[in-house]
């Protein structure tokens, strides 16, 4: 017999939840023992409100994904704290919960306390999606340190395979943290980090971490900056380890962002990440198939290094040069578009290329074998729906006397 499940759904009502009595319609009727999915986001939860949702979670113990993105529209730092330990706290010990989403929450350096206790403590968690927190330095240190004490230390596999952490401003004492963390757990499919001020120092011990992360598909550290151009070759030390990660790691890497990341100083300098992209020792980027590179000073020079590349980059079908010197007009990137056009593949030079591809798309209509192979060539896994959103929609819309709203 199929095992009852349940799924609550309340998310983008922008609801304004103050008390427990508010609460009460949404979780009445509802069986917490069976559910598997609660989405409470978009909607604005106060601590007497977020100390009922806490009371219901309780005896959750099947619960898979907990949606808590973009709860505290208009609250005050006084009350986010005791609101998010009410919801966190119940969520500590569940082996179930395979995906929690925090997202979109001005948490700020003064709620880390109360959510390092849960981190540190539940080891199931699959997916963690922190992303536009407001974290900073210290906050995104802490952070991370109690991921990494989380990480099993008897030899046993991890179970983190996603961390989204971006527009954090965790500058390069955040950045360093993480990448312990993430050698910690060795088991990251997915990691995205853009736009969180991190540069020389933070990229280069990301990149020196993520080299213990062998099972890596998704990396998106676009926006971070990777070389001091006032430094000689101490200031490509981020690059260079990014170059060795490459490498040496990453057998199933299949989506790299790197644009905005000041990889070259724009005068003929070729990024050591490049190169190794063309090194013959390189036998990991077998599985690439989009490369991001926008807006990184790259000129003739890393183009003519690409173009011998792209030959070796057997599933490579979308590479990004948006923003580079000379792009419209170099026989190499002709080389490399006719290259890429023969192997059902693009490149895009401008924003023109860009939006011709976007009409191309949404105007042919494609076999639903051709949807997913395209499926595996262009989003991040964190873009699309997770396992458990999908089957939590997926019931939801079976099951109309359970979806709550």
């Amino acid at each position: 017999m199929t095992a009852t499940k349940t799924i609550l759904d309340i998310r983008g009502k922008q609801l304004k939840l103050e008390t427990a009595a508010d609460v009460a319609p949404f979780t009445t009727g509802v069986d917490p023992t069976t559910l598997t999915a609660i989405y409470l986001g978009g909607n604005s939860i106060g601590v007497e409100a977020a100390k009922e949702f806490g009371r219901f979670l309780e005896t959750a113990d099947v619960l898979q994904l907990a949606d808590l993105g973009d709860i505290f529209t208009g609250r005050t730092i006084e009350e986010i704290p005791a609101a998010i330990k009410a919801l966190l706290d119940p969520l500590s010990h569940k082996t179930s919960l395979r995906e929690i989403n925090l997202n979109d929450n001005a948490f700020g350096e003064r709620v880390v306390p109360f959510l390092t206790p849960f981190l540190e403590t539940n080891h199931s968690i699959r997916v963690l999606r922190l992303n536009n927190n407001g974290l900073g330095p210290a906050g995104g240190k802490k952070i991370a340190e109690a991921v990494c004490k989380s990480a099993p230390t008897d030899g046993s596999r991890s179970n983190l395979e996603v961390v989204i952490c971006g527009r954090n401003r965790l500058e390069d004492p955040g950045a360093a943290a993480w990448a312990k963390a993430f050698e910690a757990h060795k088991t990251l499919i997915e990691v995205q980090m853009p736009q969180n001020g991190i540069r020389m120092d933070g990229a280069e011990a990301l990149g020196q971490g993520l080299v213990a992360c062998s099972e890596l598909q998704i990396v998106n550290f676009q926006d971070n900056a990777f070389i001091d151009v006032e430094m000689d070759e101490e200031g490509r030390k981020a690059v260079r380890a990014w170059g060795e990660a490459v490498k040496t790691s990453w057998p199933k890497l299949r989506f790299l962002d790197l644009s905005d990341c000041m990889l070259s100083n724009g005068e003929g300098e070729v990024p050591p990440l490049l190169e190794a992209f063309n090194d013959p020792n390189t036998k990991n980027l077998q599985n690439l198939q989009e490369l991001r590179l926008q807006n990184n000073n790259l000129d003739a020079k890393s183009y003519e290094v690409l173009a011998q590349a792209v030959t070796k980059l057997t599933k490579l079908k979308r590479l990004d040069l948006q923003d580079n010197d000379d792009v419209e007009d170099n026989e190499h990137l002709d080389d490399i578009a006719e290259h890429l056009k023969a192997h059902g593949g693009k490149l895009i030079r401008t924003e023109e290329d860009e939006e011709e591809e976007e009409d191309v798309e949404e105007n042919v209509e494609e076999s639903p074998e051709e949807v997913e192979a395209a499926a595996e060539i262009s989003a991040p896994l964190a873009t699309e729906k997770s396992t458990f959103q999908k089957a939590a929609d997926t019931l939801a819309n079976l099951m109309s006397k359970v979806h709550v709203g």
